[in-house]
C-alpha cells in the first residue's frame, strides 16, 4: 500500500474551456484544493497550476498542466521526475464519454481508451501507465464524429452538470482511503455510489433517466427556495 505524492487534473487551459466536459478533472482538482484550503499557483517550471499542502494527513502536490490536453504528460512528466515520483504514487483525474454523467470509477493502469491526455501522460512518464486513474463520467454524444464538439465546445445542460457536479463531491472517508492508497476500500465506497451506464445518447437508458428526474428535481427545490423570502482541445 503506497500513499498519494500527486494528483493530477486534466483539462484545457483557457476561459472558452471552463465548465466544458472536457475539463471534468480538472474541475475536480479544484473541489480537492478548496476541500483541503491548497492554494495552487502557476509554475512555469512544471507548465502548470502547481500546490502543496496536507490532504486528511497525507502531503502531496496537486497539478492542473497548463498545456492542451495532449501535451498533458510535458507537466506531469517534469515534475513526477524532479520530485522523483513513481507513477504508481499519481492519481490522474479525467473525463469518461464511456460513463453516463455523475458516474466515477477509479482503476490502476490499463490503456488509454483513446483519451489523449492519458496518453500523454503516459508518454511523460517514460511509456509506464501504472498511474491511478480517476475516470468522471460525462456521457457521450451518440455519434463519434460529434465527441469533439461535445467534449471541447458544448458546454453540458443544467441536468447533466448537476450529475457531474454531485459527483466530483467525496466524502472524506473516501478522500482518506484514496490518498493513503487504500485502494480496494476506496473502490468499494466509490462504486457503490453509482453502476456504470450506457452512454447518454442510449434512449432506453433507464438509470440515467432517474438520474435526471433526480437532478431536475434538485434544481426545482434549488430555485423555489432561491424565490422563497429570505429564512482542449483533445
Amino acid at each position: 500500500m503506497s500513499k498519494l505524492k500527486l494528483i493530477v487534473g486534466l483539462g484545457n487551459p483557457g476561459a472558452q474551456y471552463d465548465a466544458t466536459r472536457h475539463n471534468a478533472g480538472a474541475e475536480w482538482l479544484k473541489t480537492i484544493a478548496d476541500q483541503a484550503q491548497i492554494p495552487l499557483a502557476l509554475d512555469p517550471k512544471f507548465k502548470g497550476l502547481l500546490g502543496r499542502g496536507t490532504v486528511l494527513g497525507v502531503e502531496l502536490r496537486l497539478l492542473i498542466p497548463t498545456t492542451y490536453m495532449n501535451r498533458s504528460g510535458d507537466s506531469v512528466g517534469a515534475l513526477a521526475r524532479y520530485y522523483k515520483i513513481e507513477p504508481q504514487e499519481i492519481l490522474v483525474a479525467y473525463d469518461e464519454v464511456a460513463f453516463a454523467p455523475g458516474v466515477v470509477k477509479l482503476r490502476h493502469g490499463g490503456g488509454d481508451n483513446g483519451h489523449n491526455g492519458v496518453k500523454s501522460v503516459s508518454s511523460g512518464l517514460g511509456g509506464k501507465a501504472e498511474f491511478y486513474r480517476l475516470r468522471i463520467g460525462v456521457g457521450h454524444p451518440g455519434d463519434k464524429a460529434q465527441v469533439v464538439h461535445y467534449l471541447t465546445e458544448q458546454k453540458p445542460p443544467l441536468v447533466e452538470r448537476e450529475l457531474i457536479q454531485s459527483s466530483l463531491v467525496w466524502p472524506d472517508q473516501l478522500l482518506c482511503d484514496v490518498v493513503h492508497g487504500r485502494w480496494q476500500a476506496a473502490i468499494n465506497a466509490l462504486h457503490g455510489r453509482g453502476t456504470e451506464r450506457k452512454p447518454s445518447g442510449s434512449s432506453d437508458n433507464q438509470a440515467y433517466k432517474k438520474d435526471q428526474q433526480k437532478a431536475e428535481h434538485r434544481i426545482k427545490e434549488r430555485s423555489e427556495n432561491q424565490d422563497s423570502p429570505p429564512s482542449a482541445q483533445l
